[in-house]
C-alpha cells in the first residue's frame, strides 16, 4: 500500500523496504481464500443477528409511545408533564454511559457484554408492564436507558472492526433498517397485543411491555452463544480465514485490526481531534429528530385530522389503532430508503454530499409540517422526514468511523458522538406538548433547527477533510522518518524510526492516511 505523502524522488533508501507494512502472520498462506464466499459467510454471521438485537432495542425504547394511546397515562394517573419527564429521564444514563460502554466492549468480549446489557434491559422492559404509578415508571426508564446505552455504539464500532471502509455503509444500513422495521412492527404489534386488554387483570398497554420485554430476555440469552467476537478470534473462521480478514482490514488503513492494547492516550487523541467535535454536531442533527420522530409519530398522526375546535370531541381524528397502523407505511418507506442509501454510499462514496442531500430533505419536510394545516400534506411531510432521518444515520456512521483509525480511538469517538447525539433526546422528548396539538409547530420548529445543525456540521466536516487530504498530498503533514531523506518532512509532524511506527502511533493523523469524503 502506498504511503501517499512519501515522495519517491525525495527518498534516498529503498521505499519498498520502509513503507510496506509488516504482513500479519506472514507464515500463513491465504491464497486459497475465496473472498466473495467468505464475505457472504461473515455477513450471515455478523449482520442478521445484530439487526434483530437493534430491532428489539428500538422496539423496547419506543413502545411507550404506543402504550400511551391505550390509556397508560390515565391508568397511572400521570399528567402530560409527568409523561414527558418519564421520557426524558431515559436519555441521561443512555447518553452518559455510551462512551465507557464502548471501551468496555473492546476490553471485554462483545458476545458477553452485548448479551448482558440486553438481558438487563429486557428485564426492565418486562417490569414496565407491572408498574402501578409514575415513580415506578420513572425508575424503570432510568434503568432501561442505562442498559440500552451500550448496544448501538457498541454494534457500530464492532461492525467497523469487521469491514473495510467501502463495505461498511451497506452493512450498517441493513443493520439500522431494523429500526424502521421496529417502527412499523411496533404499531402492528401494539394494535394486536392491545386485544389482550383485561387478561390476567392487566390492561392492554401493560401486555405490550410484558410480551416485548420477555422476547428481549429470550434473545439476550441466545446471544451469549450466537454473537461472535472480533475477526482475529472469531470461532466461525478457521486460522487462514482469520488471518485473511485481518490483512485486508490493515490494507484498508485499519492498522489496529490485528489487535491493539488499551492506552488512555487513545481516548485523549479522540478528545483532541476536531473531527470528534464536528461529528458530535452531525449526530446531534439526526439523533434529536430521531427520538422525537419515533416517540411521537403515533401521537402526531393521531391528531392530523383534528382541528382545534374538535380537540374536545373524542370521536374525531384517527383512533389509537388506526394511528398505529398509519405509521406502518411511513416506517416501511424509511426502511427502503435506508437500505438504498447505504448501498449507494458504498458504491459511489461521497458520503458527505449524501448527508447534505438527506438533511436538506428533512429541512423541506419540517418546513411543510410547520406551515401546513392540511392533514394529507402533513402526512406526506412525515414521509419526507423519515426519508431524511433514518438513512442519514448509517451514512454518517460509515463516514465518521471510516475516517478514524485506531480501534480504541474509534470506539471513543463513536461513543462520544453517539452519546452526545442521544443526550439531545432529553430535549426532543419534551417538545411535542399537548397544548400545541394538533399541529405541534413548536416541536417541528425545534426539530428543524436540529436538522440545520446536522447540515452545517456535515458541510464543515466535508470541507475540512478535503482540505486536509490536499495538505497531505502536498507533503505538509510528512513526518521525519529515520533513514529517509524527505524535503517535505518537518519536526512538528513528529519523528519516528519507521513509517510503520508513525502509522501505528498517529492513526488517522498519519501523513499517509487519506480521508474519505
Amino acid at each position: 500500500m502506498s504511503t501517499g505523502s512519501i515522495h519517491k524522488e525525495d527518498i534516498s533508501v529503498h521505499p519498498e523496504e520502509v513503507s510496506s507494512p509488516p504482513v500479519y502472520r506472514p507464515e500463513v498462506d491465504t491464497s486459497s481464500v475465496d473472498e466473495r464466499r467468505l464475505l457472504r459467510r461473515i455477513d450471515l454471521h455478523v449482520v442478521p443477528w445484530l439487526a434483530v438485537l437493534y430491532l428489539l432495542n428500538f422496539l423496547d425504547r419506543g413502545n411507550i409511545g404506543n402504550a400511551r394511546l391505550y390509556h397508560m397515562q390515565d391508568d397511572l394517573h400521570m399528567t402530560d408533564r409527568q409523561y414527558l419527564i418519564a421520557l426524558t429521564v431515559f436519555f441521561f444514563p443512555y447518553a452518559l454511559f455510551e462512551p465507557p460502554s464502548n471501551v468496555a466492549l473492546k476490553k471485554l468480549r462483545p458476545a458477553r457484554w452485548l448479551s448482558f446489557i440486553m438481558l438487563v434491559w429486557g428485564i426492565a422492559m418486562t417490569m414496565h408492564g407491572l408498574v402501578h404509578n409514575y415513580a415506578e415508571l420513572v425508575g424503570l426508564r432510568v434503568l432501561l436507558g442505562l442498559a440500552e446505552a451500550g448496544l448501538y455504539p457498541g454494534v457500530v464500532f464492532y461492525m467497523s472492526c469487521w469491514y473495510k471502509r467501502a463495505e461498511l455503509g451497506t452493512r450498517v444500513a441493513v443493520f439500522f433498517s431494523s429500526a424502521t422495521v421496529a417502527g412499523a412492527f411496533s404499531g402492528l404489534l401494539a394494535a394486536a397485543i392491545s386485544n389482550m386488554d383485561g387478561i390476567g387483570g392487566k390492561p392492554g398497554w401493560a401486555w405490550i411491555f410484558i410480551l416485548e420485554g420477555l422476547l428481549t430476555v429470550v434473545c439476550a440469552i441466545a446471544s451469549f452463544w450466537i454473537l461472535q467476537d472480533f475477526p482475529d478470534t472469531a470461532k466461525f473462521l478457521n486460522e487462514t480465514e482469520r488471518v485473511w480478514v485481518v490483512r485486508r482490514l490493515q490494507n484498508d488503513m485499519k492498522y489496529s485490526a490485528g489487535g491493539e492494547s488499551f492506552k488512555m492516550k487513545y481516548v485523549w487523541q479522540s478528545l483532541a481531534d476536531w473531527k470528534t467535535w464536528v461529528a458530535m454536531g452531525i449526530y446531534m442533527g439526526f439523533d434529536g429528530p430521531l427520538f422525537a420522530f419515533s416517540l411521537f409519530t403515533p401521537t402526531i398522526i393521531n391528531q392530523l385530522s383534528m382541528t382545534s375546535e374538535q380537540m374536545t370531541d373524542t370521536r374525531t381524528g384517527f383512533q389509537a389503532t388506526a394511528a398505529n397502523l398509519l405509521s406502518v407505511p411511513v416506517y416501511a418507506w424509511a426502511c427502503l430508503i435506508t437500505v438504498v442509501i447505504g448501498f449507494l454510499g458504498d458504491r459511489i462514496g461521497n458520503r458527505g454530499y449524501i448527508n447534505m442531500v438527506l438533511f436538506g430533505t428533512g429541512l423541506v419536510g419540517y418546513v411543510i409540517l410547520i406551515a401546513s394545516t392540511n392533514p394529507a400534506l402533513s402526512y406526506f411531510a412525515v414521509y419526507l422526514a423519515a426519508s431524511s432521518i433514518y438513512p442519514t444515520i448509517p451514512n454518517s456512521v460509515a463516514w465518521v468511523s471510516g475516517n478514524v483509525e485506531g480501534s480504541y480511538k474509534r470506539s471513543a469517538t463513536l461513543g462520544m458522538a453517539i452519546g452526545w447525539g442521544n443526550l439531545n433526546g432529553a430535549v426532543t422528548s419534551n417538545i411535542y406538548r399537548a397544548v400545541d396539538k394538533p399541529w405541534y409547530r413548536l416541536g417541528h420548529g425545534i426539530v428543524l433547527a436540529y436538522i440545520a445543525i446536522g447540515w452545517i456540521s456535515s458541510l464543515i466536516l466535508l470541507l475540512y477533510l478535503r482540505r486536509e487530504n490536499a495538505l497531505r498530498e502536498a507533503g505538509h503533514r510528512d513526518e521525519i522518518i529515520e533513514g529517509m531523506d524527505n524535503k517535505h518532512a518537518h519536526e512538528r509532524n513528529g519523528r519516528f524510526d519507521s513509517v510503520e511506527d508513525a502509522r501505528k502511533e498517529k492513526g488517522d493523523l498519519w501523513s499517509g492516511f487519506r480521508y474519505t469524503l
